[in-house]
């Protein structure tokens, strides 16, 4: 199992000390360092300047979203940052949600698992450099009856394959992703249930193209936070939780509610989204069980974290992606490199 590291949004106040954890994973041996975009920063921006700055740590977004860009800017764009980082770049996918699809980008959240079928397929056409074309319900490249021409991409890769990342929760995204990509990028996964949640998916996907795991990157953000009291620890992360089950998505469709019923927590899921939806943030951040961070999550003592990595190896995963959580930067630094050391002692380095 390999570690990474995910730096989260940019310009929320610490772009600095985001660089500089960035730089101490590179120094450590970490494998890649993530950054996302919703609608603040864009990913390939951030990667490039910490691209610039690190030496020998991939750079990965997680995730491009589909809705804000036709999929040969994308081909573009990860090109260009394969090109500039001498093969460090690699390429995270998906669909965003309802809210933001149509509220920031006004595109339509219909089909979703058609519509990043096509755009996988038109990514990696013109990552070939081959004349690009295409006929699909989505997209129609060339369009038809216009002046418009198949071109090909005239920035030359540094790897023939880049490596493709989709964002998945929902079981068939899930599948989907094992049939088209790379790599799967997971959130909130607890290694006791990763198997019926995630990878059951992700393999039959695999076996309907006649593939195995083998080669196939499971890749779960998992939080990270060192220190004794367990349960101080994980209180820090009840409001991210809680967004995330309770705010994100409309009632009727959010992903995230719906994996912590598929973990077992119907009813707590129920309240957590009604006490958000109705305004009560801290009331939804309280109803959040102490079992669905902990298990979603790496808390407590070097010890304790080591113990917790072993789990997700056992359980499929394969690159452990961490948010070394902090009020300061020595303390995420403090996290970053207990996380080195855990691996060390889980004997998994």
């Amino acid at each position: 199992m390999r570690l990474g590291i995910n730096l989260g949004y940019w310009g929320a106040g610490m772009d600095a000390d985001n660089l500089a954890v960035a730089q101490e994973a590179d120094r450590l041996g970490y494998d890649v360092c993530w950054a996302a975009e919703a609608y603040g920063s864009d990913a390939p921006t951030v990667l490039a300047w910490v691209a610039a700055q690190t030496e020998r740590i991939d750079v990965g977004s997680a995730i491009l979203q589909i809705p804000a860009r036709q999929p040969a800017m994308t081909a573009m764009t990860a090109a260009t940052l394969d090109s500039l980082t001498k093969g460090r770049f690699r390429l995270g996918l998906g669909v965003s949600g309802p809210q933001v699809s149509e509220g920031w980008y006004g595109v339509k959240f219909d089909k979703p698992l058609a519509r990043t079928r096509e755009y996988v397929e038109i990514v990696r056409k013109a990552m070939t450099r081959e004349r690009l074309s295409y006929e699909g319900e989505h997209w129609t490249l060339p369009l038809p009856g216009g002046p418009g021409k198949p071109i090909k991409l005239t920035v030359h890769p540094e790897r023939e394959h880049i490596p493709l990342y989709i964002a998945a929760i929902g079981p068939k995204n899930l599948e989907q992703t094992g049939e088209i990509a790379d790599g799967a990028l997971l959130i909130f996964p607890a290694a006791e249930h990763l198997e019926a949640t995630a990878l059951t998916h992700i393999r039959a996907g695999r076996e309907k193209v006649g593939l195995t795991m083998e080669g196939f990157d499971v890749c779960p953000t998992v939080p990270l936070a060192v220190g004794d009291d367990v349960t101080a620890l994980a209180d820090m992360f009840r409001p991210y939780t809680a967004l995330y089950v309770g705010g994100m998505g409309s009632r009727k469709q959010n992903f995230y509610n719906q994996l912590a019923q598929r973990m077992g927590y119907e009813k707590e899921a129920a309240e957590i989204q009604d006490k958000y939806l109705a305004g009560d943030k801290t009331g939804a951040a309280a109803a959040v069980p102490h079992s669905l961070i902990d298990s979603t999550t790496l808390l407590g003592s070097v010890e304790r974290i080591a113990d917790g990595m072993r789990a997700y190896a056992e359980a499929g995963v394969t690159t452990l992606t961490l948010a070394p959580a902090g009020f300061t930067l020595d303390e995420r630094i403090t996290a970053l490199r207990a996380g080195t050391e855990a691996m060390e002692r889980a004997g998994l380095a």
